[in-house]
């Protein structure tokens, strides 16, 4: 079996002129991104993957960064692609690294992006909560008291966080209310991933997006073996392919 090593830290990999820009997920990092970085650098593209502020540390860390800061570091590796002399970007993003990419499709120049178990919905029915318990207690923590379904390997590749700012959940419920709202302004080429055992997100996330987005070319694609952390699971290679296929079909437009 393939060991996939722990490795948060930010990375970029220089290659041709088309780039890839990786987002991790919330509470995650640049680690769950790293496999995916790696096959698209083999291949010659152009690879960047930031670690978004506050993230891959501790949950204290977390709760001193905001949605806003997010998106900086999302837009700031985006310049760094351009400045490295990449002519076309796509967006592909984990989670809330896919409510990310689909922002940044809203205000910058993009050849495409790509969703992976992104959020309009979130499977913990507390988090409707949140952000009242947060007005009043803002600086708890949430911890979860349920038993992880991810294989050992998946732990193993994360950095583990036992407890969450509530602060953070809210500042993430912000940022996917202000995307969905905008979804119409979504028009470059578009693939939507979801699983269908994701353990996070409602599967029905990733149908809301593909049908509220403008994309004359998008397309919706369900994995059935993998977890919320697809780029980690046991389908990642046929994950990578497929979004292969819709970059060279799409780079060639």
């Amino acid at each position: 079996m393939e060991t996939i090593q722990r490795s948060p830290e930010p990375f970029y990999y220089p290659g041709g002129k088309t780039g890839i820009l990786l987002i991790h997920g919330f509470t995650g990092s640049a680690s769950e991104m790293r496999p995916m970085g790696q096959y698209f650098q083999e291949l010659g593209y152009s690879v960047c993957a930031p670690l978004l502020k506050g993230h891959g540390t501790t949950p204290e860390d977390l709760q001193k960064s905001d949605r806003h800061d997010w998106f900086q570091d999302v837009l700031n590796a985006y310049d760094h692609l351009k400045q490295s002399g990449v002519e076309k970007i796509y967006v592909a993003g984990l989670s809330m690294g896919g409510v990310l990419a689909l922002k940044l499709a809203m205000n910058r120049s993009l050849a495409g992006v790509i969703t992976m178990c992104s959020p309009i919905w979130i499977q913990d029915k507390r988090t409707k909560y949140v952000e009242i318990v947060h007005f009043f207690a803002p600086n708890l923590y949430h911890t979860s008291q349920k038993r992880s379904k991810r294989s050992a390997q998946i732990q193993n590749a994360m950095v583990p966080f036992n407890r969450t700012p509530l602060g953070s959940i809210a500042q993430l419920l912000k940022l996917i209310r202000e995307v969905r709202r905008k979804l119409h302004e979504v028009k470059i080429p578009a693939y939507v991933v979801q699983s269908t055992n994701d353990e996070t997100v409602r599967p029905e996330s990733a149908d809301y997006i593909y049908a509220h987005i403008k994309s004359e070319d998008k397309t919706l694609s369900w994995f059935e073996k993998s977890c919320h952390i697809i780029t980690l699971d046991r389908e990642r290679k046929a994950l990578f392919h497929e979004v292969e296929d819709f970059i060279k079909r799409t780079e060639k437009e």
